[in-house]
């Protein structure tokens, strides 16, 4: 099995961005500042310069320098981070929303860069790149058979904006080769996947991280919804490990009557500050559905608090991340930066919903784990949380402080005869790489079939489950996979609607099958 090269730089640096803003909530105005020179200081940069002079081997003092700013980093909270020269470009281009590429998902297949599809308005699908095509060569530099890491395949494809990229590129559908030139331009990632109605009066809206371009996004969406004539929102912030405050707010202002609370900051001088709702939101008056799950953070949560605090709509889901520290990004001067913990925020009833960390990084990041031996994402009885937490919501009813968003309504993970490692399974490159190799022998007929035409041809050709059954037992999986069928060929069709469609038409198949969905539609 060929390593899957999927969704990376030229594509989306989501990877990279997971690492980096899970539990992310933070100011965008970075800024360069102004230190203090005192002793401490001038004995780090002493013992620095005598390793340069007198250490007796060759030494990379810029490494030992981030090392130790990562290590001083770490004695202050969990969200304090260190950004490297090497990373911040990378982060930075998450966050804005776009970067400078060609615009490709791509799989290596047989070692050969092969398109998964051009992302779309993108350079390349402009210049008429088209799913299944291989790139061969990029600048006279041979792509094939030559066992390119990923960061060697982005450094020949990525360029400045208006640079010209030639590829020498091979058409299976057509058995032709040919030459084409890329404009390399600005390639936007979104943060809202989708924005689509679920049935006839209820719209949904997915939106996986917090950009700049986050409210732009979330807006048109609502929008256009709302044109649609639905009268109840499902938000979706699953997943969703946060980014910056502004769209945030400007979210919850939406939902929000004017001067009612959407969060409170308090700094290290004590100084309050409490931003409330204007009086132009979109969405005030019809009913609101929020969904979380316990990778929510920070950003997300403050949408969640907000709505929930101040009443005005139904928390679905699982017991959010729990983060509740506000981080300044400052810039080092050389290209890094650090994003250092600067305030607390607060929901409107004044709870903080940050979990403790005083007993060390390794126990805080095993938040999760501890979750799932104490039976907690299976069942809300499972969630404790100290009285002295008690807070209430303006309509009176009991919430809790100390380490997340307890939701309204729970739900769990599906744990039926392990149905929950089925799905994360059919989620993995292992699949994805299997099922776009299985197109490819059949592409030109698959892209003629309409998503219901796909979804009836793979649950009734049986040779879909048997050959992926095949494969999955090859790679080393040896749990029984028939019993799991239904919930296999559900997410099988997924993936294939992932590669061939749009992202209307794979969230459209996965909500059918959503549990916090079908609850939604039981609450009214």
């Amino acid at each position: 099995m060929n390593k899957k090269n999927y969704l990376w730089p030229l594509i989306t640096m989501g990877s990279l961005a997971a690492g980096i803003v899970l539990g992310g909530f933070f100011t965008k105005n970075g800024a360069p500042f102004s230190v203090k020179d005192d002793k401490g200081r001038v004995k780090l940069n002493k013992l620095i310069d005598l390793i340069e002079q007198e250490y007796v081997d060759n030494v990379n003092t810029d490494s030992i320098i981030d090392m130790t700013v990562n290590n001083i980093l770490a004695q202050l909270d969990p969200h304090s981070i260190y950004i490297s020269k090497s990373e911040f470009d990378e982060v930075q281009n998450v966050m804005k929303g776009s970067f400078v590429g060609i615009g490709i998902n791509y799989h290596i297949m047989n070692d050969t860069l092969a398109v998964v599809k051009p992302l779309p308005g993108g350079p390349s699908d402009k210049a008429g790149l088209k799913a299944g095509d291989r790139i061969l060569y990029a600048e006279k530099v041979q792509l094939f058979n030559q066992g390119l890491s990923n960061d060697s395949i982005i450094n020949l494809l990525k360029g400045n904006a208006g640079s010209k990229a030639l590829l020498k590129v091979y058409r299976k559908s057509t058995n032709k080769f040919f030459d084409v030139e890329i404009t390399r331009g600005e390639v936007p990632l979104k943060s809202v996947d989708v924005a689509i109605k679920v049935n006839d009066h209820t719209g949904y809206i997915k939106i996986n991280r917090f950009a700049e371009t986050t409210y732009t996004e979330f807006k048109a969406g609502l929008e256009s919804l709302l044109k649609q004539g639905i009268d109840e929102l499902v938000l979706d912030l699953r997943e969703n490990g946060g980014g910056y405050m502004e769209p945030a707010i400007q979210i919850a202002d939406d939902f929000l009557k004017g001067n009612e609370v959407i969060v409170k900051t308090v700094n290290k001088k004590g100084n309050v500050k409490i931003t409330k709702a204007s009086n132009k939101g979109l969405f005030t008056d019809k009913k609101l559905y929020v969904l979380i799950n316990e990778n929510s953070a920070s950003a997300s949560e403050i949408i969640a608090g907000a709505v929930q605090d101040n009443d005005r709509g139904t928390i679905v889901g699982r017991r959010s991340y729990g983060k509740g520290l506000v981080q300044r990004e400052m810039y080092l001067g050389d290209g890094s930066a650090v994003r250092l913990t600067t305030a607390r925020y607060y929901t409107p009833s004044g709870r903080s919903i940050q979990k403790p960390y005083n007993d060390g990084l390794d126990e805080y990041n095993s938040d999760l784990s501890n979750r799932f031996k104490s039976g907690e994402l299976y069942s809300k009885d499972s969630i404790h949380l100290a009285d002295s937490l008690k807070f209430k919501t303006t309509a009176g009813r009991t919430v809790y402080g100390g380490g997340g968003i307890v939701p309204d309504v729970f739900i769990p993970l599906k744990n039926k005869h392990g149905e929950d490692a089925i799905q994360l399974l059919m989620k993995t490159s292992l699949v994805s790489y299997y099922v776009f190799e299985e197109i490819e022998s059949e592409r030109a007929y698959l892209q003629r079939l309409t998503p219901k035409q796909l979804a009836d041809k793979i649950y009734k050709d049986p040779k879909y489950f048997n050959e992926l059954k095949a494969h999955l037992k090859a790679s080393g999986l040896t749990f029984n996979l028939d019993r799991h069928k239904p919930n296999i060929m559900f997410y099988l069709v997924a993936e294939y609607m992932h590669q061939l469609y749009d992202d209307n038409a794979y969230y459209n198949w996965i909500l059918q099958q959503d549990p916090m969905i079908q609850k939604i539609s039981t609450l009214k």
